[in-house]
């Protein structure tokens, strides 16, 4: 996810910064199971009081979730942030002022990032929309597969076969719209010469999926729809998923009642993902690359700012 928040003006909304950060360190867990603490460029111990002291006067700041699919191989998660953000900011051509925090206790690892709206020359830091919508991820991607390599084959299957039923944007779904958008509204799914019969499986799969969870409508055998805002709501579902989760472990732990730990559709309304043509400013992959790790979930909803829209 990524966010661009005000800290003045009519469209402040947020919670103060200070108290988010409160919040992210309260709500997260080590891997090794101790409560979570914020790091940054420097070290492992950062001072997120002099952090927010620092935010308190700027016109906004930003949130960030990375969310590498293949975390558990990576080692270090703060190792890896900070390359990521040393590269942004290479990107950027400015020096970064950003704390961060890793979480391991919901099923997805992921790190919450906190960003400056400040160059280090003092002014805003406004970044271009198609940074956000793939340079960003594109940087993250680059990164994981340099640590542990091009995916193979078998990784790539399997990864789309777990996407089928997973509560989230996929790229099954990113497939599904472009499909919709080139046939004008309609997902033809029945089957033609020469296809991927695999893949035609999964996306028949997913579409069935879809269908149950009440974001897309069977039109006649193999076609289907998706209904309007279907990738907002997986992208919320997402979000709020991983906050029950992490609810039931807390109250667990407590003696407390439990609570559901997975969502249920009545109506409905992820993330987009890619092994290839993703670009950044230094970073870029191409269809004739070998396939990089997916590395970056974006959820929750699009945040416009008067300066920038965040996907």
């Amino acid at each position: 996810m990524a966010r661009v928040v005000r800290q003045q003006g009519a469209r402040f909304r947020a919670a103060p910064l200070a108290r988010h950060i409160s919040y992210l360190e309260r709500e997260g867990v080590t891997r090794d199971g101790r409560d979570a603490s914020m790091f940054d460029a420097g070290g492992d111990a950062a001072d997120r009081d002099a952090f927010a002291a620092r935010c308190e006067d700027d016109r906004h700041h930003f949130r960030l979730i990375v969310s590498p699919e293949d975390a558990a191989d990576l080692g270090y998660l703060r190792s890896f942030t900070r390359d990521l953000m040393t590269g942004h900011g290479r990107d950027l051509h400015t020096r970064l002022d950003w704390v961060a925090v890793d979480h391991w206790n919901t099923d997805n690892p992921h790190i919450h990032i906190l960003v400056r709206g400040v160059t280090d020359d003092g002014a805003d830091l406004v970044i271009d929309r198609g940074y956000i919508a793939s340079g960003i991820r594109g940087r993250a991607e680059s990164l994981v597969t340099l640590e542990l390599g091009p995916r193979s084959e078998i990784d790539m299957q399997s990864a789309l076969a777990r996407e089928v039923d997973a509560e989230r944007w996929t790229s099954l779904d990113v497939r599904l719209q472009r499909l919709t958008d080139e046939a004008s509204g309609v997902i033809d799914l029945r089957p033609a010469a020469n296809e991927d019969r695999h893949m035609h499986g999964l996306l028949v799969g997913r579409a069935g999926r879809l269908e149950q969870m009440g974001l897309a409508e069977r039109q006649g055998a193999g076609l289907w729809s998706l209904k309007a805002g279907a990738e907002q709501a997986l992208r919320e579902v997402a979000v709020r998923g991983d906050i029950i989760k992490t609810m039931h472990r807390a109250l667990s732990r407590g003696g407390g009642a439990s609570i559901p730990p997975r969502l249920h559709f009545t109506t409905a309304r992820p993330r987009p993902r890619s092994w290839a043509g993703w670009s950044s400013g230094g970073c870029m992959t191409n269809s004739s690359a070998p396939p990089t790790r997916s590395s970056m979930a974006l959820t929750g909803a699009p945040i416009t700012s008067a300066s920038t829209t965040w996907r």
